[in-house]
């Protein structure tokens, strides 16, 4: 069967099975991975032919929509200019993109760039160790994150992930990465108020660090929503507290933004939305829209002066060959004009507010325990029983999810996180849909459950 372009789709399916690993994907020896051959705004064309909007824009990651032509432009030029040169020296597409970034994050930082949110993490946890290293901090090296939370699949940022399931088999990992429960609202003691229980979930940071010694203590890492774990959204007071607990105790915060940043919570950043001030910020993902690879790692001010001691380990000792790579920057730079000309912050707000309308009314189905948003970015958490909260089966995600892919949807799942807790369905369309591509979404994803009894 020969495809639009005149490729035997059937014969690239082979060829696929037979050469390409695909991530996150078990073994199967009949099923075949979509062919994705072009993409336009929100929709995706197989190399059959069939289209399909997009709500988890590719990984989380695509947040201007696709088939932009002024980012390959850009990208193109670059090359053209200076396809390569390593941030050992520096170049202009990295200098410009990291006082853009400065100006995004709203406050004042000093940038390292990675290809990767897993790599912007590990920086991360280097620069936090090494910084207490040098205020005299010697026994700083444990770092807090919580459980169902994900900061990537290198091994410091495994150990930091928070979810069993990512790592069996992988084990041991990096010494050193603790785990405290997440502010899941949703499962909160009965009687208790949301408040209350999200002051709960922060002060149990604290009494880790207490309890693991407060001088043994480097940073505590966290996204400001937990976005693959099962989209867990926390009260406004929780970070603000987490911010107080880590100053008190000479703790480092360290902010996720890899997947809550870049508009996708309706600001430009999901720590904007608290009103804190993280010590490091990493950032990936909607960085780029993902047209290339690149991330970031923003080191407040106060804490890069401490890297200018001369002696012969003062400096930061990390490199990486392709961070900051000149392309990635200048299409970074275009993709941040983009967000900033047709006011995609402001409308992804809008969005969300209305997906979260239209989503309200299936918490009256029998399988809909919760629904969490935060600007464009939703879960929906499917349970078995609404009065004991028990979690719905795979199955019944992966009937949903199939439900909608036939009638033309891609929507997405937090799948191999924690056992028995991989019942969330999770929407990340690009901040550029169009009201029709909305109206879309809604009507497709309320027919898959209409479908699914409970």
């Amino acid at each position: 069967m020969l495809d639009l372009n005149g490729i035997d789709t059937q014969e690239m399916k082979e060829k696929d099975r037979r050469y390409l690993w695909h991530g996150m994907s078990p073994y199967s020896e009949h099923d075949r991975p979509m062919i994705v051959a072009s993409a336009q705004g929100a929709w995706i064309t197989d190399s059959e032919g069939n289209r399909y909007l997009d709500a988890m824009s590719g990984l989380w990651c695509v947040n201007v929509g696709y088939g932009r032509q002024e980012l390959a432009e850009a990208a193109y030029k670059q090359l053209a200019t200076l396809p390569y040169y390593p941030l050992t020296q520096s170049h202009l597409p990295a200098i410009e993109l990291a006082e853009k970034l400065n100006e995004w994050l709203e406050d004042d930082y000093v940038v390292f760039f990675s290809n990767s949110g897993s790599e912007a993490n590990e920086v991360a946890f280097k620069i936090a160790r090494q910084y207490q290293q040098q205020i005299g901090a010697h026994n700083r090296f444990k770092f807090i994150s919580r459980y169902r939370a994900y900061h990537g699949s290198s091994l410091g940022a495994l150990s930091a992930t928070g979810q069993s399931q990512r790592k069996y088999k992988y084990e041991p990992l990096t010494n050193g990465f603790l785990h405290v429960a997440p502010p899941d609202g949703y499962r909160r003691p009965e009687g208790m108020s949301l408040e209350a229980f999200n002051r709960q979930c922060a002060d149990e940071i604290e009494r880790t660090i207490v309890w693991e010694g407060a001088e043994s203590v480097a940073g505590v890492i966290m996204e400001p929503v937990i976005t693959g774990g099962g989209v867990i959204v926390p009260e406004p007071a929780y970070l603000t507290r987490v911010e107080e607990i880590c100053r008190k105790h000479g703790v480092l915060l360290i902010i996720d933004e890899v997947i809550c940043g870049f508009g996708r919570s309706g600001m430009k950043f999901g720590h904007h939305n608290f009103g804190v001030k993280p010590d490091i910020v990493t950032m990936a993902k909607g960085l780029t829209s993902g047209y290339l690879p690149l991330s970031a790692t923003a080191v407040r001010k106060d804490i890069y002066d401490a890297f200018k001691d001369p002696e012969q380990y003062g400096h930061l000792r990390h490199v990486n060959t392709f961070g900051g790579n000149p392309a990635a920057c200048a299409l970074a730079l275009a993709n941040l004009q983009v967000m900033e000309r047709e006011g995609l912050v402001e409308r992804s707000r809008v969005l969300g507010e209305r997906l979260r309308a239209e989503f309200d009314e299936l918490l009256a189905h029998p399988l809909v325990g919760d629904i969490r948003g935060f600007g464009f970015l939703f879960g929906v958490e499917l349970v078995a029983d609404k009065t004991t909260k028990a979690p719905a089966g795979t199955d019944v995600v992966k009937r949903i999810i199939g439900g909608c892919k036939r009638a033309g949807l891609i929507i997405g799942k937090n799948g191999d996180t924690v056992a028995g807790f991989n019942n969330v369905l999770t929407f990340s369309p690009p901040l550029s849909c169009t009201d029709e591509d909305v109206d879309f979404i809604v009507q497709t994803f309320k027919q898959a459950m209409g479908e699914v009894a409970g």
